[in-house]
């Protein structure tokens, strides 16, 4: 399980005799603090586990005190080594320049803390990573929570995890969907936004990314170009802004836009791009109808179902390697498109009974890829894909 792997491989790096910074990155509410917690309960190394998300106004000095503690902790218990977690370290200011000055100070007196550092904003994360740690750390990202993981924590059906998505923090809430939906559009998506973009980041038009997350929503699985796209926000923001913001809100695993796929890097960047939710609770938190309503209504249902396996894709790409396009030439097209280490794999999604996909013929006579896959019926099922780690396809 995806869970299990993190505990697994987390533990193991915290076992080996050397020393780096372990890095743990992903959305909110999707376990990051829980599992590190379970981690660190496991072993027998003494721990201090702290979060900048619960003092106000923490700074350099708070973290330079927590890491001071830390050192006496270690000194006190007569351990070989101690641990030092800190939570939402992002919320920091020049957070990375602190602990790459108290890490570099423990690697000469050999002070043997070993440092975990975790938080919700991947982009403000990378880059102080790359600005001040470089040579320090590793990372691992932590994704929404997948099918095969839902349903072994909750025991969720595969229609319920396409329709509620994968918060484990949500999922005892599925009986009553109104109440799931207040759930996350108030504790969920607006926490997000407000913490993870808005107070970190500099957005001049706050109300311009809230509405263009909206539309994402609206339009997840569809083509839009940024001109169209400043249309239907009936906004005077250029597309270099929306742009930007649509990358803030990738960064904070809420809205992505994949490109299109044509085997030339820089066509893939000047692409129109495909809207894809990172959770499909994010789609339908915005929606009246419920599941029992959509269920019966096959090409609503289809919608659905894409943008599920689109998210389970766009999850586990940062974790494996492989990066995640669409395809389109005049009429034909690829719901998504595989690239790893040179490799090609198509993707055509079909739920229902149907399955015409002449886009499929197309990609494979122009692109020549390792393989082109319909998942649906007569193809792997939609189920089995959601479940499994999508770089098993390579």
């Amino acid at each position: 399980m995806f869970e299990r792997s993190y505990i697994q491989q987390l533990t193991q790096r915290l076992k080996e005799p050397r020393s780096f910074i372990q890095v743990l990155m992903g959305p909110r509410q999707v376990g990051k603090s829980t599992l590190t917690g379970q981690v660190l309960a496991k072993l027998n190394t003494p721990y201090l586990f702290v979060s900048a998300d619960a003092v106000a106004n923490a700074g350099e000095v708070w973290l330079e005190q927590q890491w001071q503690t830390a050192r006496l902790q270690l000194k006190a218990s007569g351990a070989k080594e101690f641990i030092l977690a800190v939570d939402e370290i992002q919320k920091l200011n020049n957070w990375s320049e602190v602990v790459k000055k108290l890490w570099d100070e423990d690697t000469r007196t050999k002070q043997a803390i070993k440092v975990i550092l975790l938080g919700s904003s991947r982009l403000l994360l990378q880059q102080g990573l790359t600005e001040s740690l470089a040579g320090r750390f590793e990372t691992t990202y932590l994704g929404h929570w997948s099918l095969a993981e839902m349903q072994t924590a909750f025991g969720v059906t595969a229609e319920e995890y396409v329709w509620f998505g994968g918060y484990p923090g949500a999922a005892g809430l599925i009986t009553d969907e109104d109440r799931w939906k207040k759930y996350v559009n108030d504790a969920l998506i607006e926490t997000s936004i407000s913490k993870d973009i808005l107070m970190l980041t500099r957005v001049d038009k706050p109300a311009l990314l809230r509405k263009l997350f909206e539309l994402g929503c609206l339009y997840s699985g569809q083509i839009l170009s940024y001109t169209k796209i400043v249309g239907q926000l009936q906004d005077a923001g250029n597309t270099t802004t929306l742009a930007h913001y649509l990358q803030l809100l990738d960064t904070a695993g809420l809205l992505g836009g994949i490109e299109k796929y044509s085997g030339e890097q820089l066509r893939q960047r000047s692409s129109s791009p495909k809207f894809q939710v990172y959770n499909t609770a994010l789609l339908t938190a915005q929606q009246a109808a419920s599941l029992k309503e959509v269920l019966v209504k096959p090409e609503v249902w289809g919608r659905w179902v894409e943008a599920a396996i689109g998210a389970h894709l766009i999850n586990n790409q940062l974790s494996e390697g492989y990066t995640v396009h669409y395809w389109r030439n005049r009429n034909d097209e690829i719901d998504f498109v595989l690239e790893r280490k040179g490799k090609v794999i198509g993707l055509e999604v079909k739920s229902g009974a149907i399955q015409k996909a002449p886009g499929m013929a197309a990609f494979k006579k122009q692109h020549e890829p390792d393989k082109v896959l319909l998942v649906g019926n007569g193809g792997v099922p939609w189920q089995e894909l959601l479940k499994m780690n999508p770089a098993l396809l390579f």
